[in-house]
């Protein structure tokens, strides 16, 4: 009676060790790869509960949700040979989670170095002011440069974001000696066209008052108008050369008959 009790303890035991190694969760971005007697299953479990073979089952957990994967800096000579110092972020998810397994030993690695000789091999492709002007339109080349390297392995690259450009400190002199120049040239112009537009409305202003002699006397009297509102004790008295002409002519007349 006590050898079967102990039979039935021991059975009871190994029936809980069994239930343990073979009952797994997983949770609903994960998936799990099973591997049978090292052949692979051909679809992932989860998520939720499913029951593995003790010794026989191997299993590979994949992580589904979106992954961060910082480049560190990378040391670029741009195609106009200016040196700099870049690094980038990028932004993946497996979405083939055999793929990701089988295809490529180490996702996270292979992926970390693909997105480094790419950042690299594209940005000395451009010039140091596309990289500082258009990084939209280089970010988007580099995703989908990256996205396709990495595709065999289920893998999905959304994002790639350039985050930092370090540019020497004499390059970054230099720009803004150039920066500088250029404010100066478009006040430059800005100061000429202006001038150009007020000698043409003067221009214009002339024209008028030379078909129209009324539009000089209301003009005349519009000054006087601003003058009588003056604070000064000193007024200088605009005289039309109109009304003086009279007594020149007479002061002239009178000479020559004398």
């Amino acid at each position: 009676m006590a050898a079967a009790l102990i039979i039935i303890i021991v059975l009871a035991f190994l029936l809980v060790i069994f239930l343990i190694s073979a009952i797994k969760v997983a949770r609903e971005y994960e998936r799990g790869i099973i591997f049978r007697l090292g052949r692979l299953l051909p679809e992932p479990k989860g998520p939720g509960l499913f029951i593995l073979i003790p010794i026989v089952d191997r299993m590979v957990r994949v992580d589904l949700r979106t992954i961060t994967l910082n480049i560190p800096p990378q040391e670029v000579i741009t195609k106009d040979n200016v040196p700099v110092r870049v690094n980038a972020v990028a932004y993946f998810r497996i979405v083939e989670p055999k793929a990701a397994i089988v295809q490529v030993e180490n996702f996270m690695v292979a992926t970390s170095q693909i997105a480094q000789t790419t950042l690299r091999s594209v940005l000395g492709q451009h010039q140091l002011d596309e990289l500082l002007a258009e990084r939209e339109k280089i970010n988007a080349i580099l995703q989908g440069i990256i996205d396709e390297a990495t595709s065999p392995w289920g893998i999905k690259v959304s994002i790639v974001e350039v985050k930092d450009v370090e540019i020497p400190s004499g390059m970054q002199r230099a720009m803004a000696r150039q920066a500088e120049a250029e404010r100066e040239r478009r006040a430059k112009v800005i100061n000429a066209e202006g001038e150009f537009q007020a000698s043409e409305r003067l221009k214009d202003a002339a024209v008028v008052i030379a078909d129209h002699p009324i539009a000089l006397q209301l003009r005349y009297l519009q000054t006087l108008l601003e003058l009588g509102g003056s604070q000064s004790t000193t007024i200088v008295f605009p005289a039309p050369i109109d009304l003086l002409s009279p007594f020149l002519e007479k002061k002239n007349g009178g000479g020559a008959s004398s």
